[in-house]
């Protein structure tokens, strides 16, 4: 789902690093109203923590690697019952950026990654954070007990 206005629920634009091999770190956390804003976008009961370690490096042939770690506490409503289902999300990722085609593969420590588009030398690493954040959901939640007996 994307947000109602074009600016993201949890925004934390950072520069790039300029040269290679100097890795930039943030620590970032969603303040209450954020997080509420990303409940109602992700279809949450509430979303009571959401923070992250982001690294951000520059990479030879014009490429940045965006990784992290984030950690959330969330609930969710129970596919079963509808009754509230309290999780705790952790999550590592890593995202490429370059500049150029939008959604080419090259291959990195041996796999394939796909390039995201990078338009200047900033990155909103909690939009990037958000976006993995749904990612990682449980689809399905279950209550503890909830079947679907006929």
């Amino acid at each position: 789902m994307a947000p109602a206005s074009d600016r993201p629920e949890f925004t934390r634009t950072v520069e790039v690093p300029r040269g290679i091999g100097r890795p930039a770190r943030h620590a970032i956390a969603a303040d209450a109203a954020e997080r509420a804003a990303l409940a109602l976008r992700f279809g949450l009961v509430a979303l009571d923590r959401l923070e992250a370690e982001v690294r951000i490096e520059r990479l030879r042939g014009g490429l940045v690697r965006l990784s992290a770690a984030l950690a959330a506490d969330v609930v969710q409503s129970c596919v079963v019952s509808l009754d509230p289902v309290a999780s705790h999300v952790a999550e590592a990722f890593v995202l490429l950026y370059g500049s150029g085609e939008t959604g080419r593969e090259v291959v990195l420590d041996g796999a394939a990654e796909t390039v995201e588009p990078l338009d200047g030398d900033r990155i909103d690493i909690g939009e990037a954070v958000a976006q993995q954040l749904s990612l990682a959901l449980d689809p399905f939640p279950r209550a503890a007990g909830a079947s679907l007996d006929l």
